[in-house]
């Protein structure tokens, strides 16, 4: 099977079967979803959308967040992975908004990434679900499931967005990017893939390997 079958199997299933895709954050506007993506980082979603509630309250603008001490924010985040470091940044991240974007979250890639705590994966979900741009943020889920069903060989997040780009359509990338996230969240988990309930085993690369005897 070549790589381009596969990637048209596998949309195409997910395209058929899981026509709606979308984050699991909850958020209400850009400047929120940007809060809850950079608490995420190495966080579950359960966890941030936990936490997000109150700090949203608290800080419900740019300004609110900007003008706050670590000693204001650290409680709301503290149950989070990196809570000093996720502190400092919110604060940091949201006085760059005010002063340098006008408290208005931007669409471009490269200025998402100036502020603190924003890194390429970030960025490019911010793009892609606020601004229906046409970018694959690749975490640890998507580029674990991209290795193991055989659509990427990259050894670097951004080699495997690459590659994803390459083959997925423009217009199919912001869902694409939750298509995968969801399977290696639910299905394709790190430890023990629930392989025997998956749909993709026919054009997985790994599961001949990790089931022989099938």
């Amino acid at each position: 099977m070549t790589r381009k079958e596969r990637f048209n199997s596998i949309i195409g299933w997910f395209l058929e079967n899981q026509p709606i895709a979308q984050s699991e954050l909850h958020f209400a506007n850009p400047f929120q979803l940007l809060v809850a993506v950079i608490l995420s980082a190495q966080c579950t979603d359960k966890r941030v959308n936990m936490v997000t509630p109150p700090l949203f309250e608290r800080f419900p603008t740019p300004e609110s967040l900007a003008s706050a001490s670590f000693d204001d924010v650290y409680p709301y985040v503290k149950s989070v992975s990196y809570p000093n470091a996720k502190a400092r940044h919110l604060i940091a991240m949201a006085s760059m908004l005010v002063t340098e974007f006008g408290s208005e979250v931007p669409s471009d890639i490269d200025s998402l990434m100036r502020m603190p705590g924003v890194g390429r994966k970030t960025a490019n979900v911010i793009a892609s679900v606020v601004y229906d741009k046409p970018v694959i943020a690749v975490d640890t889920h998507v580029f674990r499931v991209s290795h193991r069903l055989g659509l990427s060989d990259g050894s670097t997040p951004f080699s495997v967005e690459q590659d994803l780009e390459r083959h997925i359509a423009p217009e199919l990338r912001p869902r694409a990017h939750h298509w995968l996230i969801l399977h290696g969240r639910y299905t394709c988990t790190a430890r023990s893939p629930k392989c025997s309930s998956c749909p993709l085993t026919q054009w997985c690369r790994e599961f001949p390997l990790l089931h022989p005897s099938l």
